[in-house]
Parts: structure tokens; C-alpha cells; sequence
């Protein structure tokens, strides 16, 4: 396996790159104010990062099927995991469990 030999950038381009930091509007170096000013992240950012949370959020199980059960399934092409889930809802629909 070779190495790739690095090359450090000239001077001049040295120079070329603090130009274009320093003329970025969008991105100006900070000033001992600005970082006086500044606050951590967690405090800054209230709000959930990510999805909000469900309001019936599915709980992962590990269960067994009957091989035949899940080839049925599988068979049913990408989704068969949710068409299995819609599957069992509606069958307590149609039969409701009697508390034991």
C-alpha cells in the first residue's frame, strides 16, 4: 500500500486562504467580546434535537413466529413488519381479549 506524500501549501496560498477567511461576511473571526458573550450549547439550545416523541410509541420485543407465519410475511415485499403490526391490531378488533 503507498502513502500519499502530503504537500503543504505554499505561502502564497497560505496568504490566498486568510484572505477568503477574512472577507467571509457569514463568518467573522470572533472577538474577545464575542467570546465573553458566548454560552454552552445546552444552554443556548432548549428545545429536543431529533424527532419529537410519539404519543403511542412502539415498544421493540423479541418474540417467535411459525417459519410459514413469516415467509407469509417476507413475501409481502418491503413493510411486512408493519403490515404484520396492522395485522394484529385488527385481529384484537375483531376478537377482543378478555382480562384474565
Amino acid at each position: 500500500m503507498s502513502k500519499a506524500k502530503l504537500t503543504r501549501n505554499t505561502a502564497a496560498e497560505e496568504a490566498a486562504i486568510q484572505r477568503g477567511i477574512e472577507s467571509d461576511p457569514d463568518n467573522p473571526e470572533w472577538t474577545a467580546a464575542d467570546f465573553a458573550s458566548a454560552r454552552p450549547f445546552a444552554e443556548v439550545m432548549q428545545k429536543r434535537m431529533g424527532r419529537p416523541p410519539k404519543e403511542n410509541p412502539k415498544e421493540q420485543v423479541t418474540m417467535r413466529y411459525d417459519a410459514e407465519v413469516l415467509e407469509a410475511f417476507r413475501a409481502t415485499g418491503a413493510g411486512w413488519q408493519t403490515r404484520m403490526n396492522d395485522a394484529l391490531k385488527t385481529y384484537l378488533k375483531e376478537h377482543p381479549l378478555k382480562a384474565a
